[in-house]
């Protein structure tokens, strides 16, 4: 079948198909005398694999590791197990952070009045994230002149 087929099949876009295999992720297809892609039904289905793996937010590295285990027909369990706790543990580790994001901008959002006043707590402490109190002021004076919208040249 050409790309768009296997592209069909698999779920993962050509361009995707095209990108795995520059990577080395997937093996480079064969090639049809016109120079056209030709995947088989094998190749489909390590396609799927991979867009499930994707799908569950593995990385690419982690993605070619697995494949190399499902190759490795005298693999250990232990060792998938292996790659897919770390996976699940820097999940929870994303996930906290997220989870203290939209803490921190909850309660900053809560402080905004959202009014016609200037003031706003979340852009103070986006910036007093960055300076030192004293060093605030002479920043801020030094992006007043950088932030001004430019104008469009004719």
């Amino acid at each position: 079948m050409n790309i768009g087929q296997a592209a069909k099949a698999s779920g993962v876009s050509a361009k995707m198909i095209r990108y795995y295999e520059s990577t080395g992720l997937i093996r480079p297809a064969d090639r049809s005398n016109s120079g056209y892609r030709h995947f088989s039904n094998v190749d489909v289905h390590i396609l799927r694999f991979i867009r499930r793996s994707r799908d569950l937010g593995f990385a690419v590295e982690q993605i070619s590791e697995l494949l190399m285990l499902w190759q490795d027909r005298s693999r250990k369990s232990g060792d998938v197990k292996q790659v897919a706790m770390n996976h699940v543990m820097d999940l929870k580790n994303r996930i906290a952070k997220l989870e203290s994001m939209v803490t921190t901008l909850s309660k900053l959002a809560d402080c905004c009045q959202g009014d016609e006043r200037p003031d706003c707590p979340i852009l103070e402490d986006l910036f007093s994230a960055e300076f030192e109190p004293h060093e605030q002021e002479a920043a801020r004076a030094g992006l007043a002149g950088k932030n001004k919208p430019r104008k469009k040249r004719v």
